[in-house]
């Protein structure tokens, strides 16, 4: 059985793989280095990870989420997080709470201050999830599903817009 408790100091943070890094001019303005801990403590409902991001950098774009509640807990650093049309400053010791919604629940964590952001995430691990970016007009349906014959983690992403969306009855 995994063992089912791993301590703070021991997670290690590491950079997006290249493939799902920030490139162009969203390089600019999206970083962060994550330590998951969820599969690592044996979790099946729930993802943790701690999430840390450098000054003036986002780690996500701004979203919500149609199957996946989170909750973020501030652990270092100073802030601002995004909420529907609202922004909130954001320090140790605050916990977020970003429920399943439309636009007014999408949100967003910005590292404002002069220091490293880092905050512990939460989240359910419904698939899949209909995310949606209210900033752009994109949306994007992801899957994950067991292992394959592998062993390797598979998963289904598809990002869009609703002008792309291709008739169900084309080509058949």
């Amino acid at each position: 059985m995994t063992k089912p408790i791993v301590n703070l100091a021991d997670i290690e943070l590491m950079p997006r793989p290249p493939e799902y890094a920030a490139t162009g001019p969203a390089a600019q303005r999206y970083d962060a280095k994550m330590g998951h801990i969820g599969a690592r403590i044996g979790a099946r409902q729930l993802g943790y990870n701690i999430t840390a991001v450098p000054p003036g950098m986002r780690a996500f774009p701004f979203h919500n989420h149609r199957a996946n509640e989170e909750m973020f807990f501030v652990l270092a650093g100073t802030g601002e997080v995004r909420i529907g049309l609202d922004t909130f400053p954001i320090r140790p010791g605050d916990f977020i709470a970003c429920p399943v919604g439309g636009s007014d629940t999408a949100h967003q964590i910005i590292n404002t201050g002069t220091e490293e952001l880092r905050y512990l995430a939460v989240s359910t691990q419904l698939s899949p999830d209909h995310v949606e970016y209210p900033d752009t007009g994109k949306f994007g349906i992801l899957a994950k599903y067991p292992p394959g014959t592998d062993g390797k983690p598979q998963m289904f992403a598809f990002i869009g817009r609703e002008d792309e969306i291709t008739d169900y009855w084309e080509g058949e």
